[in-house]
């Protein structure tokens, strides 16, 4: 049996036009290697971009893939 995080990150159409595919709170929390707690904090403070349906919480990994190079230091000289 595929985890969450697996089945989030599968296709879900078949047809020529693909959908971005979104991901859950545990694949972001699993790319950033920090608890979901933290992610929850995050998104309370609106420090990352997300998608909210309701109540439930998704996320575009380009956009958190984005979000994590603009953060990024340089290292210094």
């Amino acid at each position: 049996m595929h985890s969450k995080v697996e089945r989030s990150r599968r296709p879900s159409g078949s047809g020529p036009i693909a959908a971005r595919e979104l991901v859950d709170i545990g694949w972001v929390a699993a790319r950033l290697g920090v608890t979901v707690r933290h992610v929850r904090r995050l998104v309370a403070e609106a420090r990352i971009p997300l998608i909210k349906w309701g109540h439930l919480l998704r996320f575009d990994p380009d956009e958190i893939e984005t979000w994590i190079d603009t953060a990024r230091k340089p290292p210094r000289s």
